[in-house]
């Protein structure tokens, strides 16, 4: 996740579109795209249920990539406001995860100060989420600013204890983002899936998780696939992101996605996979390739 502070990159003149086709087998890009725009939806295997990120594509209306969506194959948009948690239902589709006020990226669940404030907002929005029918609802550790790990996992097992009962009695699913601190986010307290576990263990509920953002824990600790097998009763969520520069799914990137949708699917996971990369190419035939790809 990273809508706090959404990156602005320039458009680069990438790899012709027949290179771009040799990771999606015999399915080229313009062959997506006719797909993709043809009356019929392309229907998918449904081992991996994909959505998208909003925040990823800015130019393009919320109306607009839900009917893309739905086009490609995509069962849900990920990240919104609660102001847009019923949009997606127009399309058929659910918000896969929302915001709920649940904290930010540099100030949330590690200080207890801000447990008082993410308390409100879950009592003010779950509701909302509720209602529409969103199964997952995001927050995040904070960054350290000189605390140890150690006190910060403390503060954040007493502060998703506070919230256990009211996430519990809505039915939804908390899940706390691990976040890479090498590259994108510096000070990040949950950078490692460790570090989420141990807290996990210690709230102990099935109504709250971890995001494992696939981008971000290659840079921290890759063994991907080995790290989430070991781990699958933690992680409630999952984002994508092509490494190295959260782009595309693609030949340029250092991650074998079918491999990882494999593994994620052999551990029985029945949840969603957003994609949450930044398109540096034309962004929905970018987002149709990402979804064929991982269509495992």
């Amino acid at each position: 996740m990273e809508s706090d502070s959404v990156p602005q990159f320039t458009r680069r003149q990438l790899l012709q579109t027949g290179a771009a086709a040799a990771f999606v087998g015999s399915t080229s890009p313009s062959a997506l795209t006719q797909q993709a725009t043809a009356a019929t939806p392309i229907h998918r295997k449904g081992n991996i249920r994909q959505s998208v990120s909003r925040w990823c594509y800015q130019k393009t209306s919320l109306e607009d990539l839900c009917a893309y969506a739905v086009k490609i194959g995509l069962v849900g948009i990920d990240l919104l406001q609660p102001e847009e948690f019923e949009v997606p239902r127009r399309y058929g589709l659910i918000c896969t995860m929302g915001y709920v006020g649940a904290g930010t990226i540099p100030k949330a669940l590690n200080r207890t100060e801000n447990h008082a404030d993410i308390e409100a907002n879950l009592r003010k929005n779950l509701p909302l989420a509720v209602k529409a029918g969103v199964p997952n609802v995001i927050t995040f550790s904070g960054n350290r600013a000189g605390m140890s790990d150690e006190e910060g996992a403390r503060n954040t097992i007493t502060g998703l204890k506070r919230l256990k009962p009211i996430i519990e009695d809505a039915g939804l699913t908390l899940n706390l983002e691990l976040l890479n601190s090498k590259r994108n986010h510096k000070d990040y307290m949950a950078d490692h899936t460790a570090w989420g576990v141990r807290v996990l263990q210690e709230v102990d509920s099935p109504h709250i998780k971890l995001l494992y953002d696939i981008y971000h824990m290659q840079i921290m600790e890759g063994d991907l696939v080995g790290t989430i097998t070991e781990n699958a009763k933690y992680l409630g969520h999952f984002h994508t992101g092509g490494v190295p520069g959260r782009h595309e799914l693609d030949e340029t990137q250092e991650v074998n996605w079918p491999a990882v949708m494999r593994g994620i699917v052999a551990t029985g996971y029945k949840g969603y996979v957003a994609h949450e990369f930044v398109p540096t190419r034309d962004p929905l035939t970018s987002l149709a390739e990402a979804t064929a790809l991982c269509d495992v």
